[in-house]
């Protein structure tokens, strides 16, 4: 198979590793959507607002009211920082004045209660998630008020995962208690490099032995799963730095590990205005330290999910890729069956039934709406029967790494040969590449397919074909 590099380890059934050359690396790097919906976010229009959202929870309760409704999945924006991490693209707020949490509280908490009147009270919540920013910016008091506010609303379902994004910089092993106390299972690390230089030049100073002390007493608490964010493509970060870095994270042994290509978009993105362009890894190496990081994790024994992240062999992530139960949301990969999401809080998004909304991305702004006792909704998207039929394709490819044309064309009520002339044709191609395997009643990934998935998905997306303005999207690789 073209562009392969055998790595040293071996699979989860004893077999051979694989990972990307750079050849290969190098020939698919181009710019695409990672995906975590179909369409994608930047798709979502003004057309659709607050009353459309609104009727998609009421007619997701009448549903709901006869029975027979998946679980819910809760996501809660925290939007503020104490300081600004140079590469950062997330919504959020700088501000060292804590106040601001009770009175953003405050707001979060009339628009729980304005999507629960159209919703309705108590329904099961299966994944509860906390993003930022940084919530570990609320203080202990402000965490258990808002946990509170969510199980009043929602009935956590028995073994419901609730996670926390975490700046290590921001807890101490008697909050990562808390945190166990209140409830949480699963926390995220958010790393980035371990490289001094790299820390300075993004301004986030976090100490290896910081981490490595948050890990030991977290995994003293019985938390079930621990994930470390690391980016790679960082001002002043060279293959041989991020070799040390991938090789100090593989020693702390975190059940998953997520690594994501830095896009340098400073004309989107103002606090990347302050990083020295300069100071950018060359695209050369840039190809390189995800070859050698890619080999790296393989090599200590992870399994790679897919879309940059890994995990390890009997972590639930691993488990439901190798049984084909592998889903994805907003959050990324996850165990958790496709479900509707309530997003809460400044820029979150929704996803109900089949429709997307999205908040307002402004603090301001969504201040204001709420205030007048409307749901802060800005823009989103109602799915169309060909949206429907491309997101089964999609998600299908993302998630299983397969499609089988006769339960597509069941579903859909489609010829897929037919309906997929031109698409079909463009993985001939990729199947000539190696990346996929063409067969009178399917298509799957290969090994090395899966590290070039989001290539692969592509094809299948429709407004795309038509698209060159590709530079708002992150790098394939």
């Amino acid at each position: 198979m073209d562009g392969h590099a055998r790595a040293g380890a071996a699979g989860a059934a004893g077999g051979a590793v694989w990972s990307p050359s750079d050849e290969l690396l190098r020939r698919f790097d181009l710019a695409g959507p990672r995906y975590t919906s179909y369409p994608t976010a930047d798709r979502f229009n003004e057309a659709f607002g607050a009353e459309q959202y609104r009727q998609a929870l009421a007619q997701r309760a009448h549903v709901g009211g006869a029975g027979g409704q998946l679980p819910l999945s809760v996501y809660v924006h925290i939007p503020f920082c104490e300081s600004v991490c140079y590469y950062c693209a997330c919504n959020k707020v700088i501000t060292r004045h804590h106040e601001r949490a009770t009175a953003y509280l405050d707001i979060l908490e009339r628009e729980l209660d304005l999507q629960l009147g159209a919703l309705g009270r108590r329904q099961a919540a299966s994944q509860v998630h906390l993003g930022g920013g940084t919530p570990t910016f609320l203080s202990d008091a402000e965490l258990d008020r808002l946990m509170q506010m969510l199980r009043r609303g929602f009935e956590f379902a028995p073994g419901a995962e609730c996670s926390i994004e975490i700046d290590p910089r921001t807890v101490t092993a008697q909050r990562l208690a808390h945190l166990k106390a209140l409830g949480f299972n699963r926390l995220s690390f958010g790393v980035q490099d371990f490289d001094p230089d790299v820390q300075k030049a993004v301004h986030r100073i976090q100490p290896q032995e910081q981490v490595e002390a948050l890990m030991r007493e977290a995994r003293a608490l019985d938390f079930e799963s621990i994930n470390v964010d690391l980016i790679h493509g960082l001002p002043r970060q060279t293959p041989a730095s991020l070799a040390r870095t991938v090789a100090q994270v593989a020693a702390l042994r975190p059940d998953r590990i997520a690594l994501y290509a830095y896009a340098h978009l400073p004309q989107r993105f103002k606090p990347q205005r302050r990083i020295v362009a300069a100071e950018l890894p060359g695209a050369a190496d840039r190809v390189h330290m995800l070859s050698q990081a890619i080999a790296g994790f393989l090599a200590h024994g992870y399994v790679y999910i897919g879309m940059d992240h890994f995990a390890l062999p009997d972590d639930a992530l691993a488990v439901a890729k190798r049984q084909g139960r592998l889903h994805r949301n907003f959050q990324g990969y996850s165990t958790q069956p496709d479900c509707d999401l309530i997003g809460l809080g400044v820029s979150s998004i929704s996803k109900v039934g089949a429709t997307y909304a999205q908040n307002a991305k402004t603090l301001p702004e969504y201040i204001d709406s709420v205030t007048r006792g409307e749901l802060p909704v800005v823009r989103g998207f109602a799915l169309s029967r060909e949206d429907l039929l491309r997101r089964t394709v999609i998600m299908g490819l993302m998630c299983q790494g397969r499609l089988d044309f006769e339960a597509v064309e069941l579903a859909h009520l489609i010829d897929f040969r037919q309906h997929f002339a031109p698409e079909l044709e463009r993985l001939a191609e990729l199947e000539a590449k190696g990346l996929v395997k063409l067969g009178p009643d399917g298509v799957e990934l290969t090994d090395i397919g899966w590290y070039f998935v989001r290539a692969v998905a592509m094809v299948f997306d429709l407004p795309l074909q038509t698209d060159r303005a590709r530079e708002r999207y992150s790098r394939v690789i």
